[in-house]
Formats: C-alpha cells, sequence, structure tokens
C-alpha cells in the first residue's frame, strides 16, 4: 500500500507554508507564481494523488443538474430514466447533488424552447437533456456552450452539438437487430406491419426515425420482397382511436401476422390483439415497462428490446457529478446494450441493475 502523503510533508519538499499548499490544491487565491510552481513541482516529483471524494466534501460546493424530459405518462419509459437520477441524487446527497427535471411536449417545439429557457435563465452546474429536433436542440445548447455549462445528451446522440457525453442505444443497429429478430418469427411472411406513432404524419422522435432506417436497411438487404405496411397511430390519440383504427387495419389485412413498433408502446397493439382473441398476430417493441410485460407473458408481444432506461439516468447524472464533482474525464459516448426480451427470460431482467 502506498505511503500517504501528509500536506506537511509537501510543504517542506517545496519550502513553503502548509497554507500555501493547502490554497494551492483547492486552487485558491493569494499564492504568487513562484510559490504555486514551487508547490506544483513538489506535487509531480512525490507522485501525489488527491482524494477527489475528500476534497469535493471539504469545499462544500452545491450542484444544480437539470433534467429536461419529454413529458410522458406513468409506467414509462422516461419514468424509469426519473428513478435512475433520483436515486443517483440520493447517493450522491452528502455532495450536495440537486437533480431538478422540466418537462417539454415532444410534439411541440415552442414547448421545448420555453423550457430550455427556464433552464438556461437558473444557470444550473450542469444539464441532461433529451434532444427535439437538431436545429430546435442547437439553439438551446449553443447557449450551454456560451455559458460553460455542461450537457449530456439522452436517448438521440447528436455529436454535432458537442456534449459533453451521451447515454442511449445505437438507435441504427438497435432498428437493424430489431428487424433481424423479428424475421427469425416472420420469415415465411409476405407482409409485416410497422406501427409508428407520428403527429400530423411526421416521426417526432429522432430516435425512432433512425431506428426505422436499420430496420428498413436489414428488410431491403434479406427481404427485399416482403411488403411493410405502415400504420401511423396518432402520438395524443385516445385509446379508443387506437382500438378503431387497428380494427379497421386487420379488417382490411387479414394476412397481417407479425408487427412491430420501435417505441415503447407495443402494448397498445397487444392489449387490443388480446381484447378481439387474435392469437395468430404478434407485435414486437421496445421497453420493459409494465404494459408491455403483461403483453409479453400474455403472448401478444413476441419480443421487447430492453433499453435500460434505470441505468441510463443514473449513469447520466453520475456522469456530471464525476465531470463537475471529482472533476474526472468521462467517457464520451456510451451505447447502451441491446437486450432482448421474451416470455422465457422476462422474469430475470432486473430493471434496476446498474
Amino acid at each position: 500500500m502506498a505511503e500517504k502523503i501528509r500536506i506537511k510533508d509537501i510543504a517542506e519538499r517545496a519550502g513553503v507554508s502548509v497554507g500555501t499548499v493547502d490554497r494551492v490544491l483547492h486552487d485558491r487565491p493569494n499564492v504568487s507564481k513562484p510559490a504555486r510552481e514551487k508547490v506544483e513541482q513538489a506535487l509531480k516529483e512525490m507522485n501525489y494523488q488527491p482524494n477527489m471524494y475528500a476534497s469535493a466534501l471539504a469545499y462544500n460546493k452545491s450542484y444544480t443538474f437539470y433534467l429536461l424530459l419529454p413529458k410522458h405518462e406513468s409506467e414509462a419509459y422516461w419514468e424509469e430514466i426519473e428513478e435512475g437520477a433520483r436515486k443517483c441524487e440520493e447517493s450522491k446527497r452528502d455532495f450536495h447533488i440537486n437533480v431538478k427535471i422540466n418537462f417539454y411536449e415532444r410534439s411541440c417545439e415552442e414547448s421545448f424552447i420555453e423550457q430550455g429557457k427556464a433552464i438556461v435563465e437558473e444557470k444550473p452546474e450542469g444539464v441532461i437533456v433529451v434532444p427535439s429536433s437538431l436545429e430546435i436542440t442547437r439553439a438551446f445548447t449553443d447557449q450551454l456552450h456560451e455559458l460553460n455549462i455542461p450537457f449530456i445528451l439522452l436517448d438521440s446522440y447528436m455529436p454535432d452539438l458537442r456534449p459533453l457525453s451521451f447515454f442511449g442505444q445505437d438507435s441504427f443497429c438497435s432498428g437493424f437487430f430489431a428487424a433481424k429478430m423479428l424475421m427469425m418469427l416472420a420469415f415465411k411472411e409476405k407482409e409485416i406491419m410497422l406501427m409508428r406513432q407520428t403527429k400530423n404524419g411526421i416521426v417526432v422522435s429522432k430516435q425512432q426515425d433512425n431506428r426505422e432506417v436499420g430496420f428498413r436497411h436489414y428488410m431491403h438487404d434479406h427481404f427485399p420482397s416482403v411488403k411493410i405496411n405502415v400504420l401511423d397511430l396518432p402520438l395524443n390519440g385516445s385509446r379508443a382511436e387506437f382500438m378503431k383504427m387497428l380494427e379497421k387495419y386487420f379488417a382490411t389485412n387479414p394476412d397481417t401476422h407479425h408487427c412491430i413498433t420501435l417505441t415503447s408502446k407495443a402494448h397498445i397493439v397487444g392489449d387490443f390483439l388480446l381484447k378481439t382473441n387474435r392469437r395468430d398476430v404478434q407485435i414486437m417493441g421496445y421497453d420493459m415497462v409494465e404494459k408491455n410485460a403483461r403483453c409479453l407473458r400474455e403472448g401478444s408481444i413476441s419480443f421487447l428490446i430492453a433499453q435500460h432506461a434505470y441505468m441510463q439516468g443514473y449513469n447520466c447524472v453520475e456522469t456530471l457529478f464525476r465531470a463537475l464533482v471529482l472533476k474526472k474525464k468521462v467517457t464520451p459516448v456510451n451505447y447502451m446494450p441491446i437486450e432482448l426480451l421474451m416470455k422465457e427470460n422476462i422474469d430475470f431482467y432486473r430493471r434496476t441493475q446498474l
């Protein structure tokens, strides 16, 4: 075990007072340039490694991190993000970490702009943001750069925005993988159904959009003759509206036996299939939320791809903590595992694993 280096030892080596060493170690003022250089040279010669946890605790500074998320329903994917972020906040309570959460309407760019403005006005130490469109998000992150506020992108990776870090799946690879898993079941089919959630016929989630690119890439290369029937459900539609649209779809397309959605809303179709007793049809989707898990157990959902939302929320706060409080370098791109869940292994999935 390496011998502990005391401030007194550093002071003797540098030929300065203990107070001067303390001011240099904590980057405080009132130290002359020659004295600072002597201390820094002594630290280098002695291979001094500071205890960043002890230093951060001694500094007694408070930190506010903002998390900007889309508004969501209870039990949704985003709720697990929140839960993970709160758990990390709790684990860092001794360091005075405070996580605040703002929400925006995903289908409304003005809502994102408004919430972003509110965050900028607070001048927090760090921000975690689920992006809107590239240009709208850029206007927000440019302001953060101007104020030297580091930010993490969550869910959708936009490298041009120069974030401190990113957490989420590789959306293209995820969509490619989803298509491959679906076609293990549907390899004899002439058509499949792709259910999307849109506003005015437009996919508002960049992540969902990129998954579809990966999905179609696989289908084009391996199953070019399979017809992809697209069913767009309105983003803010009612359950009754969904049921009516699904009834019409299956009445018109009785040969569809396998469906996929690149969102967390597979249970919309799954519940419809159970209610109408269509046991020869299944849908594949994303996220281990409770409604999806129930449909998976009851057989209307074939597969789910887990994104480890809890882990993402926790690690985003942890990364800001490491960068800002402990002054550590952090990993710039963190792709989450693409984990396939089915009826046989769902009970072994640990939602809150880190």
